[in-house]
This record gives C-alpha cells, sequence and structure tokens, in this order.
C-alpha cells in the first residue's frame, strides 16, 4: 500500500475508515496531506492523541463530510469488509476525488470472508484449514478481532468489481501481494494462499 500510494504522485488523500490513524501518519511521513474519517469515536480519539496535527472527522463512509474534487486518492484499507452501503461509499469516494484522481484498496480475498471467523481450524499435522461457505452470497456476520466486536461483510469479488465499474472507475492496478514478515515459519504460513488483494482505480480526467 505504502508503495502504491508513494508511485501515485498524490499531493493529499482521504483515508475512509481510518481507525486509530495509523495509516493517514504514514501518507504524512511520505509526503501526503491526509485527512482521516471514521465512524468509531473512540478510534478518532486515539488518532487524535497519536496525531495531534492530523486532521479527523466522524462520519460513515457513505456520507463523506468534505467538499467535491478535493483530494487525489481516495484509500479504503481494509475497510470495504466493514461498510455496509458499498455502492453510496464509492459514488462518495469518487466525488470527493479531483479528475483524474484515484482510489487505493486492500480488501481480504474473498475466501477469507466467506470462511467468516469461525472458518478456520488445523489438522492433526499442524497444518491449517479453512472451511467456507455460500462464497457467491453475500452476507453481513458479526465477528470479533483483538476484542473488537464488528459486522462485516462477505462479497464475492465479481460484487466488488462490479461495483467499482459501475461507479466509472478504470483499473489501473491489482495484485495479491505476499508476505513480507521477517519470520519465514509465519511467511510461509500467509504465503501459502493469497490472504490479502491490492487494487488502485481510476477516475477518469
Amino acid at each position: 500500500m505504502l508503495e502504491r500510494l508513494r508511485a501515485s504522485g498524490a499531493r493529499d488523500m482521504v483515508d475512509i475508515g481510518c481507525g486509530e490513524g495509523r495509516f493517514c501518519r504514514m501518507a504524512r511521513d511520505a509526503g501526503l496531506a491526509p485527512i482521516g474519517v471514521d465512524p468509531t469515536g473512540a478510534l478518532l480519539e486515539e488518532a487524535r492523541l497519536r496525531d495531534p496535527r492530523g486532521t479527523y472527522h466522524k462520519a460513515m463512509a457513505e456520507a463523506l463530510p468534505l467538499a467535491d474534487a478535493c483530494v487525489d486518492l481516495a484509500v479504503f484499507y481494509l475497510t470495504l469488509i466493514d461498510i455496509a452501503g458499498l455502492p453510496a461509499a464509492l459514488t462518495e469516494a469518487v466525488r470527493v476525488l479531483r479528475p483524474g484522481g484515484r482510489i487505493l484498496i486492500a480488501n481480504l480475498a474473498g475466501f477469507i470472508t466467506a470462511a467468516r471467523h469461525d472458518g478456520f481450524g488445523r489438522n492433526a499435522d499442524g497444518t491449517g484449514t479453512i472451511h467456507m461457505r455460500n462464497y457467491l452470497d453475500a452476507d453481513a456476520y458479526r465477528t470479533h478481532w483483538r476484542g473488537i466486536d464488528i459486522v462485516n461483510h462477505h462479497r464475492p469479488p465479481a460484487a466488488y468489481m462490479r461495483a467499482l465499474l459501475e461507479a466509472g472507475l478504470i483499473l489501473t492496478h491489482y495484485d495479491e501481494p505476499p508476505s513480507t514478515h521477517p519470520d519465514p515459519q509465519i511467511r510461509a504460513r500467509y504465503n501459502h494462499v493469497a490472504y490479502f488483494i491490492v487494487m488502485e482505480w481510476q477516475k477518469p480526467a
């Protein structure tokens, strides 16, 4: 994501679902002027504590409190799976982009969200298993991560691709990046299958 951000030539960006502002801080270090948007007050409080100079707004992705054509880059960093109104969120992201601006997305692979939080297990020899269900059916489900309870949305990849194309965007980059974890065992575990996808889409100039 940082490689794509640096290569984008963007001057400013909005991080949609910024959480505690980690990627906003990274973007500033890379020379961009970031804006963070998130609906969760506690996460925004933490973002402001860690980044007193930052600009953060409490809002939903489906109704961004930003002017038309005000940023070069919109980022969804593992947040599309948290957003109920996918078409509305993409419409808003396109609205706030300048002509020629880009949307940068990291998202969980479809088979990961199809496994829900309880579809992961281990065989007797220690190898991992993933049990998917209803891969082609969009679904909302409650899950948890590090003590946080949240509603996630499983959508097959085709649903994302259709929504992005219907928003009038042009695909300019697609990748399933390998893990770069320093521990070779952890790296091998994640590289057994693609865990994430990274996409970049452009608003027509």
